[in-house]
């Protein structure tokens, strides 16, 4: 629903989207499972078998500080993701249009495609340095220094007036290389965690990337715009009220900035790489040529192609609320921190509902789940769209009463169900097709094209929202309103811009169709490749 909601399924990955609607974050395996998956599942036979009998609380002890470390790199991933989306809630009050929103949206898309450097990363490295100390120290220290420079240029890039709106290009630009650094140090901390780990807690790392880059994108989202806003720093912090908030993004940038440079040089100096297979050396420097081998590979086999098609429209349906009722409530004069604040009570939500919808994609159909939970989350959207024409008749002056964020919170809830079981779903799928002999090249591509299904349409959406939408000068016929600057001179020639055709409204209508056709088209051709052979998906290579 909201966009900071967006964002969260974009950049979340392994077990739970946390934007629904953007949002949300894949769940990507790295390469390098691939490369340790046979390793890992004899040692792990060992263990059951009994070769290696140690106490788990032992074991647990030993690790305690990788853990902690791991927990800690990924917090830091989740800072640079959540002041990223942040930056639409921001730029939605400084005369920016929809189009520009689109633009920004691309900020989004590297988790969506590092699968086409993750290669790279794991295949060129010093092995006097560390095999992802080499791709973490650089990467985080880029993070560093970029938040810290960008301190002193951000309120510049940011500003905006009646006449002129912020540079969109120049916006995007900046905050998609934040977007690429975090994806690159996403490839090399899942990567070093599954030689940072023992083999008894390598289970452990999918809950660091949870918590995570959940507390980072917590931080760097929801209690940034808090403590940014001075509505809400006066409401609730301080007892004398201020212009401004506690923080600013200046502020906030630069001080994680110097936190990432202290941080990254101790990771640097005082931990120590433990490379436990030396042979895995020989097999990452093949590990490139054989990775892209294998999704041509894969790419090419029929049902794959069949299955891509129609996961990359399957989501077209939910784009409009997905990406625009956020941004839309922001325009109707809702706090933007009070819709960030709205993600808090869904962190609970948002753990137990993929441990309980798994219980119902463990089976041999789990598409069965998306094929129900489809026509529910279409009609959500139907929803949103009623809850943004009720927005402003409940409006009082310019605070809204407690019933109508509740109202918002049951209804994002339900949403929340929806999406979990889609996503859910596919995930499933996913793992039960993917090909064991090259499982993590196989498992990537296909949560790859899972965020992109998610990335294209919501790109587009945010796109078509003002083409879409009709305006007429009242008073001055001669003059227009498609621009902001059509609207200004509307303004100033006497005459005023109303509304006759709203964009949002008309997307809300045409995606529900489209999903609801989808459904009743391809709904059962979907649901039906659950039933095509194991032998079908299986990619069959010439070495």
């Amino acid at each position: 629903m909201s966009s900071s909601d967006k964002t969260k399924e974009r950049s979340r990955h392994r077990v739970q989207n946390l934007d629904a609607a953007s949002g949300m974050q894949n769940a990507v395996y790295n390469y390098e499972a691939s490369l340790e998956i046979d390793d890992k599942a004899d040692s792990l036979k060992n263990i059951d078998n009994g070769l290696f009998k140690r106490n788990h609380n032992t074991v647990l002890k030993s690790d305690l500080n990788n853990i902690l470390l791991l927990l800690f790199l990924y917090v830091l991933q989740g800072i640079p993701l959540g002041v990223a989306g942040s930056i639409p809630l921001i730029l939605q009050s400084k005369n920016v249009s929809y189009s520009d929103q689109a633009i920004y949206s691309f900020v989004f898309w590297p988790f969506s495609l590092k699968l086409l450097w993750a290669p790279l990363v794991d295949a060129v490295y010093f092995p006097s340095f560390g095999r992802r100390k080499s791709w973490l120290v650089p990467t985080q220290y880029f993070l560093g220094i970029f938040m810290f420079f960008l301190s002193f240029k951000v309120d510049e890039l940011l500003k905006s007036d009646e006449h002129t709106s912020p540079d969109i290009i120049k916006i995007t630009a900046v905050f998609f290389m934040f977007g690429f650094l975090a994806a690159t140090q996403d490839i090399a901390v899942d990567g070093w965690a599954l030689t940072m780990l023992s083999k008894e807690n390598v289970g452990l790392a999918s809950t660091c990337n949870s918590v995570g880059q959940t507390a980072g994108y917590f931080l760097g989202n929801v209690l940034f715009l808090a403590l940014e806003s001075a509505e809400f720093c006066n409401k609730y912090v301080r007892t004398q009220p201020q212009p401004f908030g506690i923080v600013t993004l200046a502020d906030f940038l630069f001080y994680w900035g110097i936190i990432f440079v202290v941080t990254t040089t101790l990771v640097m100096v005082l931990k120590k790489e433990n490379l436990r297979h030396a042979s895995l050396q020989h097999v990452a420097q093949q590990g490139i040529k054989e990775t892209y081998k294998s999704l041509i590979c894969i790419i090419r086999m029929p049902a794959i192609l069949n299955f891509c098609i129609l996961l990359l429209t399957s989501k077209i349906g939910f784009s409009a609320v997905d990406v625009v009722t956020g941004l839309k409530l922001i325009e109707m004069g809702v706090p933007k921190e009070q819709l960030a604040l709205l993600a808090v009570p869904m962190v609970p939500l948002q753990i137990l509902l993929p441990l309980a919808i798994s219980k119902y994609t463990a089976g041999q159909k789990p598409l069965n789940v998306f094929y129900r939970a489809m026509p529910f989350r279409l009609a959500m959207g139907v929803l949103f769209a009623l809850l943004v024409v009720w927005t402003p008749m409940v409006k009082e002056g310019t605070e809204f009463p407690m019933y109508y964020y509740g109202v918002l919170l049951f209804s994002y809830a339900l949403h929340q169900v929806a999406v979990y079981s889609m996503y859910v779903a596919v995930m499933a799928f996913n793992a039960k097709i993917s090909d064991p002999s090259i499982g993590g090249t196989y498992m990537t591509l296909l949560n790859t094209i899972s965020n992109l299904a998610g990335n294209w349409p919501a790109t587009l959406a945010l796109w078509l929202v003002d083409p879409l939408t009709i305006k007429k000068c009242s008073g001055v016929p001669e003059q227009s309103c498609r621009s902001a600057v059509d609207s200004e001179l509307c303004v100033k020639s006497g005459g005023s811009c109303s509304t006759i055709s709203d964009g949002y409204y008309v997307e809300s209508i045409c995606c529900f169709l489209f999903g609801l056709l989808w459904w009743l088209r391809y709904g059962n051709k979907f649901r039906n490749l659950q039933d095509e052979q194991p032998t079908t998906w299986q990619c069959k290579r010439n070495n």
